[in-house]
């Protein structure tokens, strides 16, 4: 169980490094290196550089559309709309998928923050960049500690959830029902008071990633299951830690156990996979954004983020639905004559 093991070694690392730099939000430096090691049983510049890529390209079009277009309401939705439109048309190709997913995931995020004047665009755009460069090592480092047997079966590295294509009507309608949604979240954050929802909002695009009606309501009952899953396993942290939770080595180890076990759901892949991931992000957000040991713990923030994010799937679902019941009568496959 190699990619267990580096999947385990890369999140225990990210979170350790956030910590000795006092990185903010350092749930992206646990997360995207598992994002990269969960598709790739070896080393693959590919996948690592279409991340990277997407992060600092997104980010700079946000502080575009912040700097230039905050005060022009109309014309930032517009701006907004063709930035997610190109997002959507690159998750529909294997080849871009990752570039896109990233892009859409982030921009949204950076796009729902900029509208509150509390939000620093500076900060979260360079800690952002940085966590982006740390995979490079963290995934090195992952793959030469916990190589795989020379004598394995070595599969070509790819996207697990990636769109696949399969006629022009398929790709219009994958197209426009990540358009459509990505937009509606966009609108939703933007008029709604919900700063703190970061969580709902990526299970939004998390929901989304399959980019077909099926596949997404499928992915709707993983990320619940998967996001109680480790809300339960940060609860214990803090419990079983108490008073001791200040202590940075003892916090390290209570996470890497967690770790461990979902790391090991991620590499058994399929469900499981997405299981693991959903309960890994669960378990890193609220440890790494809302607690502070011995100032302020994390049991609400938890509590929250499972109540906010199994909201906002069903509304995502039913979002969805009707989407998908939409396109399928406005975007008809050609008719055959025989």
């Amino acid at each position: 169980m190699m990619k267990a093991m580096r999947l385990w070694f890369a999140c225990v690392f990210g979170l350790a490094l956030s910590m000795v730099f006092g990185w903010s939000n350092g749930f992206f430096a646990v997360l995207l290196p598992v994002f990269i090691i969960a598709r790739a049983d070896d080393w693959h510049y590919g996948l690592i550089n279409q991340m990277v890529f997407g992060i600092i390209l997104v980010t700079l079009e946000v502080n575009f559309i912040s700097g230039f277009l905050q005060p022009y309401p109309w014309l930032m939705t517009v701006a907004v709309a063709i930035l997610f439109l190109s997002k959507c048309i690159a998750m529909t190709k294997p080849s871009r998928y990752l570039f896109g997913f990233t892009g859409l995931l982030v921009g949204s995020i950076a796009l729902n923050f900029i509208s509150y004047s509390s939000f620093d665009i500076e900060d979260f755009t360079v800690t952002l960049w940085v966590s982006a460069f740390a995979i490079y090592p963290i995934c090195a480092l992952a793959y030469f500690l916990f190589p795989e047997p020379v004598c394995k079966t070595m599969a070509t590295p790819g996207t697990a959830n990636s769109a696949v294509p399969h006629d022009h009507t398929g790709v219009l309608r994958q197209a426009a029902m990540g358009w459509t949604i990505a937009m509606l979240a966009f609108l939703i954050f933007q008029f709604a008071d919900l700063s703190d929802s970061i969580s709902a909002q990526a299970s939004i695009f998390i929901v989304l990633t399959p980019m077909t009606f099926i596949g997404a309501m499928a992915a709707a009952k993983i990320r619940i299951s998967g996001t109680l899953l480790g809300c339960v396993a940060g609860m214990a942290i803090q419990l079983g830690l108490s008073s001791w939770a200040n202590n940075g080595v003892l916090f390290l180890m209570a996470f890497a156990i967690a770790a461990g076990f979902f790391a090991w759901l991620i590499a058994m892949g399929g469900v499981k996979s997405g299981l693991g991931f959903s309960a890994l992000s669960a378990l890193a957000v609220p440890l790494t954004t809302a607690f502070q040991p011995g100032q302020q713990d994390a049991f609400f923030a938890i509590i929250y983020r499972f109540s906010s994010i199994t909201f906002a799937v069903i509304l995502t679902s039913l979002a969805i639905w009707l989407t998908h019941g939409v396109l399928v009568r406005v975007i008809k496959a050609p008719s055959v004559c025989v």
